[in-house]
């Protein structure tokens, strides 16, 4: 019977958010892959678990995948680590997921950090319905077609970025959507946590006068949706009252269209009717 492949999400940054659950996980493991060898030292060090790490980084784990695999085809129990917050989140993981599937292996995971959703909750932006994009491309098409989603999304987004992608990914933000408001987070549970709260424009100016350090979060706010009014509504009626629909279908059509009370919307048009008639 095959083993069990374990997601564990790990400390974003101070060590002591680390669970017990997680220690538990790690020291009763028969295997550990992780997704940067001398990282994954430093938890377990500060664990006091001494277990021999196999590495499994975006780079290898084309190969290391088959080798996990085998493991869990000899039903080892198997953790999989990154260098912070969850697998399979912009990180190594979704690959093992895959092979565990793949040998009829059981997947659970261990909860816990997250950059993404640490620092949705301290920007304060509505959180109902979030899109997380992770890493922008870097270049060419598939870079401006994102950014053109980003500029007209109407979910609150999350974006990844490295210290060294920083100024060019907010030089693009701030050419797309340079009023938004955005919160920058940098360095979370860590020493030198900073969190801003800044326009798209504001933070590129910032951060023109000054030298980017440490893993950073994005948090963009939604763009603003144009409530519509009843004279929005007015002449959408009217329009289609024009190619022939009745006042009372082109109502039904147009309020459902723009979100708008269909009676407030049907009374506005008979007044309007009745102004019309009799001169008003």
């Amino acid at each position: 019977m095959p083993g069990t492949l374990i997601l564990c999400a790990t400390p974003i940054g101070n060590l002591a958010d680390a669970s017990p659950r997680l220690a538990q996980t790690l020291a009763t493991s028969d295997v550990i892959y992780c997704e940067d060898t001398r990282r994954s030292r430093v938890l377990l060090d500060s664990l006091g678990i001494k277990k021999r790490l196999n590495s499994y980084f975006v780079g290898n784990e084309g190969e290391r995948q088959n080798q996990l695999a085998a493991d869990l085809e000899a039903d080892l129990t198997v953790a999989l680590l990154t260098d912070a917050g969850i697998p399979a989140i912009s990180d190594p993981g979704w690959s093992a997921v895959n092979a565990a599937r793949r040998v009829g292996a059981q997947v659970t995971v261990v909860p816990g950090p997250s950059a993404l959703t640490a620092s949705l909750a301290v920007s304060g932006f509505p959180s109902e319905r979030v899109v997380f994009e992770g890493f922008l491309p870097r270049r060419g098409r598939d870079r401006e077609e994102r950014l053109n989603q980003i500029a007209q999304e109407t979910r609150t987004i999350v974006l990844f970025v490295g210290a060294s992608q920083l100024l060019t990914d907010l030089e693009a933000l701030a050419r797309v959507a340079p009023d938004r408001p955005l919160c920058i987070a940098r360095e979370l549970t860590k020493k030198f946590e900073e969190v801003l709260w800044l326009t798209c424009a504001e933070a590129l100016g910032v951060f023109a006068e000054r030298e980017a350090k440490g893993e950073f979060t994005l948090v963009l706010s939604a763009v603003a949706q144009r409530t519509p009014d009843i004279e929005s509504g007015i002449e959408g009626v009217l329009d289609a009252m024009a190619q022939g629909q009745s006042m009372t279908t082109a109502v039904r059509l147009v309020a459902a269209d723009l979100g708008l009370p269909r009676r407030k919307l049907y009374e506005t048009m008979l007044a309007r009717t009745r102004d019309t008639t009799t001169g008003r």
